[in-house]
């Protein structure tokens, strides 16, 4: 397994598409690299607008 492809502070957003759902869009920042599940890193991200966060797969994002 490599290293996570994004790091902390880094901002993402979320791939848009049928899963991802509301949760697409806008920006977010990485706030914490998790252990990964399965063979996916995992992140724990903030949104930049309404301060919520959220955990996702490594797949779900894209650099901003």
């Amino acid at each position: 397994m490599t290293d996570h492809r994004f790091q902390v502070g880094q901002k993402v957003s979320i791939r848009s598409g049928e899963r991802a759902g509301p949760r697409a869009g806008g920006v977010f920042k990485i706030l914490r690299l998790m252990p990964p599940t399965g063979t996916e890193f995992q992140y724990r991200i903030k949104s930049v607008a309404d301060f919520q966060e959220r955990v996702v797969r490594e797949a779900e994002l894209l650099p901003a």
